[in-house]
């Protein structure tokens, strides 16, 4: 299955722990989890925020932590931006399968909106990512150098290699919420009553053998009464079912890279050229 790598930033390095304790019991490895800045305490202060961070300079070494991640080097500034400002960057190294798992659990312990700050930079006056260096710049960085000493000259060769990765990109979520709604409802039942009458009617006859006439008597007759009892029945009448389809496609990314050509011309007698095309293999 193919791995992916999730980047997250916040605004306190506390969040971030939070966020990998909670992975953690999600039974997310801790040894695929990585701090930026590692060390808690570093030496670097921002003292400016009024421009741009110098990834050129990297005091903080911001700019070259992130470098194993293949990011756009526009993506890559504004993270290195962020935690120049003080941000932590979280990265988790899963499987494909486990990225929204990641996802939700970073979102829900404060991971930052990377787009939604970029544009409260831009407001304060922030200018982002310049591709454009000076030649200082770009030797510095590079680690490549151009030197006279003595009577030679030394013109060094450089090539560019394309590297590709893979980030994830919301596009948005969906949420199913379920609640319960009371609907009254009237049903007619028939209902039975019993009453006990009492009532005297006079008589004039002659007592014909009755002995036990005047014997103590006692009659009981009970009154009854039917009452409606309600009962619920709970019935399962629909399902709905939340399912979510992966599809993988290719994708053919083009770009430019550069590279050192150098022609040599020797007039020295006969005239010739020659052009060394350096590749790295």
């Amino acid at each position: 299955m193919t791995e992916q790598t999730v980047i997250a930033q916040f605004d306190h390095r506390a969040d971030a722990q939070k966020a990998m304790e909670a992975l953690a019991e999600a039974g997310i490895s801790r040894s695929t989890m990585r701090l930026l800045p590692e060390a808690e305490v570093t030496s670097y202060r921002r003292t400016d925020l009024g421009s741009s961070y110098d990834h050129t300079g990297d005091e903080g070494g911001f700019w070259s932590s992130l470098g194993d991640f293949f990011l756009p080097d526009e993506d890559r500034s504004i993270y290195a931006e962020g935690m120049s400002r003080g941000g932590t960057t979280l990265s988790v190294t899963i499987d494909e399968a486990q990225v929204d798992r990641v996802a939700d659990i970073v979102e829900h312990h404060g991971a930052i909106n990377m787009d939604e700050r970029e544009s409260a930079w831009r407001k304060e006056g922030w200018t982002g990512y310049t591709a454009g260096r000076t030649r200082s710049a770009t030797a510095a960085q590079t680690g490549t150098s151009e030197a006279v000493t003595g009577d030679t000259e030394v013109i060094p060769i450089a090539e560019e290699q394309l590297r590709i990765g893979k980030r994830q990109v919301n596009h948005g979520h969906v949420r199913i919420r379920s609640y319960v709604v009371e609907t009254p409802v009237q049903e007619q039942v028939v209902l039975r009553d019993e009453r006990v009458h009492v009532e005297s009617r006079p008589v004039d006859r002659t007592v014909t053998g009755d002995a036990n006439l005047f014997q103590e008597r006692t009659i009981e007759a009970e009154e009854r009464a039917e009452e409606a009892v309600v009962s619920k029945a709970a019935r399962v009448t629909e399902e709905l079912v939340v399912r979510k389809d992966v599809e993988q496609r290719a994708e053919t990314v083009s770009d430019t890279v550069r590279r050192t050509e150098v022609d040599v011309e020797d007039e020295r007698g006969v005239d010739s050229k020659q052009t060394r095309d350096r590749r790295r293999q």
